[in-house]
């Protein structure tokens, strides 16, 4: 969905008492962390909207040979799981913008973080929402999965 089709869901979900959860990331290769993570987000209300880096965020944030994965690739895969309701894709370096429109009720993300660390705080507080951290899977990323996959193959780090 576009970011104004989500906004208006979320609208409408919020005025019928609903709890609208979002969460937010690259979903470049898809992991058990990834999955585990959308269901805790998906269990903490009523819809889920999951915001998707375009490839060009991707690009900022992690480097120019991110992602693996196409855009387009990386929302369908995601709007394909269960706990997902609705995927958008946004192209700036973080959702702030995003998530000002959509006004969640709780914004998830991994406990990696402090809640002071999190750029979102402010926007998602700012509309009453609160931030929630999620126990992180030890030890999985797509980082590192990338990383298995070239010392599997022999090659070293780009």
């Amino acid at each position: 969905k576009s970011l104004r089709e989500v906004s208006a869901i979320a609208g409408r979900a919020r005025r019928a008492g609903k709890t609208v959860v979002t969460t937010n990331g690259c979903f470049d290769l898809i992991h058990v962390g990834h999955i585990r993570s959308l269901e805790q987000a998906g269990s903490l209300g009523d819809i889920l909207i999951v915001g998707i880096n375009s490839d060009r965020s991707v690009r900022a944030n992690k480097g120019a040979s991110r992602p693996i994965v196409p855009q387009d690739e990386r929302a369908e895969v995601v709007a394909a799981l269960e706990p997902v309701d609705y995927v958008f894709i946004f192209n700036e370096k973080t959702p702030v913008r995003a998530l000002g429109e959509i006004r969640p009720h709780k914004h998830v993300k991994g406990s990696g973080y402090s809640v002071d660390q999190i750029v979102e705080k402010d926007i998602v507080e700012r509309h009453g929402g609160k931030i929630v951290l999620l126990k992180v899977v030890n030890g999985e990323s797509t980082t590192g999965i990338i990383e298995r996959v070239r010392q599997k193959l022999g090659r070293k780090k780009s």
